[in-house]
């Protein structure tokens, strides 16, 4: 693998740093396609519980797609540009989206683009108080193309995304709190230590059960309720027959913390 991501382990959290300082951390090909051959091995690693998802430097989490190498896919035209480009990106940030294990954002910088939007695709998010964020695409005459258009809408409501779609303005870690982006903002020294926090709090739980929550509202939460209820209702189906129901009924009655196995 590339060294566009860097990747290490402590206990059972995944750490994956995007790994372009000199670039704010741009989301070129090679970084994208090395991010999702991670989470490949990531997903069947049982040893981890959680990821977290950072930049390397003290600038930017990520600050978009690399514009150099997406006006390239540009110049050989359009097919290309949305294959390359736009299907690449939609790609990963689904992938985020619907990952078993618990996908956390360290915002520690710039989230602009590209970087915006895999703050919104990922399940939980913990910014810096310097981070900054922005929809900018506008600025060079696109849309967002990882999935901003529909994210941020269903994130922050539809006159609220469309300001920030339509005007490319950045926006503070305050107001991105205020609309959904992210689950806390904390002093930039603290970024990693409270995103391990929130990890370690997942982690308490059965990995099954945390798997099933994530499928059951990255799949339902764009259907109609009737829908989602059935989902819910397969989600707990797959759960009920598993040991770590009963170990975390028998716990309940017992009065002590769970032990739970995965299985």
């Amino acid at each position: 693998m590339s060294q566009h991501i860097q990747y290490e382990t402590r206990g059972r959290i995944a750490i994956l740093t995007l790994n372009r300082p000199e670039k704010l951390n741009a989301l070129n090909y090679a970084t994208i396609d090395n991010l999702m051959e991670h989470l490949d091995l990531i997903e069947k690693d049982d040893a981890v519980g959680a990821v977290i998802l950072t930049g390397a430097g003290e600038r930017a989490f990520c600050a978009g797609g690399d514009i150099y190498e997406f006006s390239e896919s540009i110049k050989s035209g359009v097919e290309i540009a949305v294959r390359d480009f736009c299907k690449r990106g939609q790609i990963m940030t689904a992938r985020l989206e619907s990952f078993p294990k618990p996908m956390i954002a360290a915002v520690n910088g710039l989230a602009y683009g590209g970087g915006c939007e895999m703050t919104e695709a990922v399940h939980l998010a913990v910014a810096s108080d310097r981070a900054m964020f922005a929809k900018p695409e506008i600025n060079i005459g696109i849309p967002p193309t990882f999935g901003g258009t529909q994210r941020l809408p269903r994130l922050a409501g539809r006159k609220r995304a469309l300001e920030l779609l339509l005007t490319g303005q950045a926006f503070s870690p305050r107001r991105a709190y205020e609309l959904g982006l992210i689950n806390k903002i904390v002093p930039h020294d603290q970024l990693m230590s409270s995103a391990f926090e929130l990890a370690d709090r997942v982690l308490q739980h059965s990995p099954l059960a945390v798997a099933r929550i994530i499928g059951a509202m990255t799949r339902g939460i764009n259907t109609s309720i009737d829908e989602g209820l059935n989902i819910e209702r397969e989600q707990f189906a797959r759960m009920a027959a598993t040991k770590d129901v009963h170990e975390g009924l028998q716990a309940w009655k017992e009065r002590r913390k769970p032990v739970y196995q995965g299985c």
